[in-house]
């Protein structure tokens, strides 16, 4: 189950919610295959989505709640949410696994899909690639493999598209976090790159007939003029802040590739004092057994020439697949931007 955390995006999970999520799920996808391939989701939920980050969320505020739903083959349905409620380190008293349990079981005597598939966090600018929601998500599919993160984009709903996308752990990286290690050595064998980390599910947003033919009727009684808004030539703060939050993750990649490249120098500083040890030791036992005396007793090397400790490259991972996250973002708007430029261009030289 989760738990939230004020601005870290941290959430766990326990055994005693995901039973019956994880039982549904038994015998779906191999070790090397997905066990969710779609995730359908119901338009009321994108609309809780939506308000929960209206009513709370303020500027870089991350807002966070519980999806509810079932799978049925491969395919999630996800059908009910509610959200984690705000409370700061003051509110000792407030217990969240209680809270939500109280509130799955609230729904479960009302009828309402109560099984536990998975939670939701909005994010700032595309900023998601953390190691809270790694270790979040990793909990939840530990406990429930068919659970998935939704990331809902507040800034990109604003401008006219809704940015809603679920993703879940790679079965190699799922593997390299059961064991711990996340040494250079070890996700080199795992081949666990950025790319490798993260896969994106697709989004099939539901309604039922009922809805869509209540929303027709709405749009014909609009009174709200068309807006041409999408056409406008003038490019919002969007791209500069992106890039400016790019340039942060270039920088902080490049102090870890600093201590990265520190380490492989000490390590190799130490295995040429190690080496040079064992020549002198060599030549000391050759001088010795010219002068009839026994060889030097042997040594353990590995307590002598303590090697390095190396970087965990998780971090480095991360900042990677942030930074690529960015320059998705920024290709996406400036594809845009251009596209609309060059269709001005042409009605400019149409008319002259």
């Amino acid at each position: 189950m989760a738990s939230r955390k004020e601005g870290t995006g941290s959430a766990t999970t326990s055994s005693s919610s995901a039973t019956g999520a994880a039982g549904k799920g038994k015998g779906k996808g191999g070790a090397g295959d997905s066990a969710v391939k779609q995730v359908q989701i119901d338009g009321l939920v994108v609309l809780k989505i939506i308000k929960h980050y209206q009513e709370e969320g303020q500027g870089t505020e991350v807002v966070q709640g519980v999806l509810l739903g079932l799978v049925v083959e491969d395919r999630l349905e996800i059908t009910n949410c509610f959200p984690f409620p705000q409370h700061t380190e003051d509110d000792a008293d407030f217990d969240e696994v209680q809270y939500q349990m109280e509130m799955m079981r609230s729904l479960r005597h009302v009828n309402i899909d109560h099984l536990h598939v998975g939670w939701y966090q909005s994010t700032y600018y595309g900023s998601f690639v953390t190691r809270a929601l790694l270790d979040s998500q990793f909990s939840y599919q530990h406990a429930i493999e068919e659970s998935v993160v939704l990331i809902y984009d507040p800034i990109k709903t604003a401008q006219g598209s809704l940015s809603l996308k679920a993703y879940r752990l790679t079965p190699k990286l799922m593997e390299v976090c059961k064991e711990k290690d996340f040494s250079p050595e070890a996700l080199k064998k795992g081949s666990i790159t950025f790319e490798h980390m993260f896969e994106e599910v697709p989004i099939v947003i539901k309604n039922s007939h009922l809805i869509n033919v209540l929303m027709w009727e709405l749009e014909k009684k609009s009174a709200v003029a068309d807006k041409h808004e999408l056409l406008s030539l003038a490019s919002s703060n969007h791209l500069g802040k992106t890039l400016q939050l790019l340039m942060d993750r270039v920088d902080e990649m490049s102090q870890d590739i600093v201590k990265y490249n520190t380490y492989m120098r000490n390590t190799s500083k130490q295995q040429q004092q190690k080496h040079q040890y064992q020549q002198r030791r060599q030549q000391e036992n050759m001088q010795r057994q010219s002068r009839g005396e026994p060889p030097l007793p042997e040594e353990d090397l590995s307590k002598l020439f303590k090697p390095p400790q190396p970087p965990a490259r998780m971090d480095s991972l991360l900042i990677a697949g942030q930074i690529n996250t960015y320059c998705q973002n920024i290709k996406e708007f400036t594809a845009q931007n251009l596209g609309k430029l060059f269709m001005a261009q042409a009605l400019q030289e149409y008319n002259s």
